[in-house]
């Protein structure tokens, strides 16, 4: 059973006659085994490794580009873009300024305890400065005491425009209310504080001491002397009286700022510059009130509404019946004519 064996086992192993040379060659050559049990099958490159090996590649690419160029667009518009963000930010903090400063503004005339100090005043004092104002004093060695006060002279200057109203319709004058109205306000406060601003500043030149609002109040009650003039004038038409009144009442209320401000000032010629100055404004606005404004007025109605001018009226003509029909026309033209020029006469 042994030599039976022999051979199937030899043939098994690649020991016949066909193999023989091949299994010679090998055993005479060495021996090649590969291990499949140690062979990590990570260790080889796959199709999916490779192309996400090759996006990521890319990726680092495109984002090292990207960096570049954004360095190089920094270092060329550095100077751009700081200079813009600068105007930005200068633009900013101007808006929020102006907002707060508005928003101040609005919350300091909204407010209306910030005007009490200035309207809040006794009837009693309001007529003793009235009568003060139309008495000069005498001395003049330190500064004397101004009212620090609007409500006396804005209800002076309202009431000289009730004065002007009524002037113009006490003179006969046919008059729309609305254009009188405006140029009485206008003219009344425009002289309040036009020539307030103005002496105010002829007195900061001259270094007097005094403020806007104690100019202000100082001109306001000035405006009492003229108001009284204008009243009884406007009722009395009488050019004597007017001069008598304006010499009188209008000096004494002008001696009385002059004074004033004669105490508030040093030098004199600041002096003489500031009061001669005002005395001048006070009293020739007061002739201005009394001759010049009416006629003023009446200009502008005539320019806005046309000169008042009467119908004209019929005259009776006597045609003498006894004229032929070829001569009616020339008598009727020659009468028609004459009638005219009566007319005209008239006016």
């Amino acid at each position: 059973m042994a030599t039976t064996a022999a051979p199937v086992g030899s043939a098994r192993n690649g020991a016949g006659p066909e193999w023989g040379g091949f299994e010679e060659n090998i055993q005479g050559g060495g021996s090649a085994v590969i291990d499949m049990e140690n062979m990590d099958d990570t260790s080889g490159s796959s199709f999916e490794d490779m192309g996400e090996l090759h996006q990521r590649l890319r990726e680092e690419e495109v984002d090292a580009d990207a960096a570049a160029v954004e360095e190089e667009d920094g270092e060329f518009l550095g100077m751009k873009g700081f200079k813009g963000q600068l105007s930005r930010q200068v633009a900013d903090q101007m808006w929020q300024a102006g907002k707060r400063q508005a928003s101040r503004a609005f919350s300091l005339y909204a407010n209306i305890d910030i005007l009490r100090p200035y309207f809040d005043v006794e009837p009693a004092q309001v007529r003793s400065r009235l009568l003060e104002s139309i008495i000069p004093i005498k001395m003049v060695n330190f500064p004397q005491k101004i009212a620090g006060e609007l409500y006396g002279p804005l209800m002076l200057v309202f009431t000289l425009v009730a004065i002007l109203l009524h002037g113009m319709k006490t003179s006969d004058t046919i008059i729309r209310e609305g254009t009188l109205m405006g140029t009485a306000i206008g003219t009344c406060f425009g002289y309040w504080l036009g020539v307030s601003s103005f002496i105010y500043f002829l007195a900061y030149l001259c270094n007097t001491q005094i403020t806007m609002l104690q100019m202000l109040a100082l001109l306001g009650y000035g405006l009492f002397g003229h108001c009284i003039v204008l009243f009884i004038t406007y009722n009395i038409h009488l050019h004597a009286l007017f001069y008598l009144f304006w010499l009188l009442v209008g000096g004494l209320s002008t001696l009385r700022m002059v004074a004033v401000l004669v105490s508030r000032t040093v030098g004199p010629t600041q002096r003489l510059l500031l009061c001669g100055t005002l005395a001048a404004l006070h009293m020739l606005f007061l002739l201005y009130l009394h001759f010049a404004y009416h006629k003023v007025v009446e200009g502008i109605l005539d320019t806005l509404e046309g000169p008042n001018i009467p119908p004209m009226q019929r005259v009776p003509r006597d045609v003498p019946a006894g004229i032929p029909a070829a001569r009616l026309p020339t008598t009727v033209l020659n009468a028609t004519a004459k009638a005219l020029a009566v007319t005209l006469q008239s006016h």
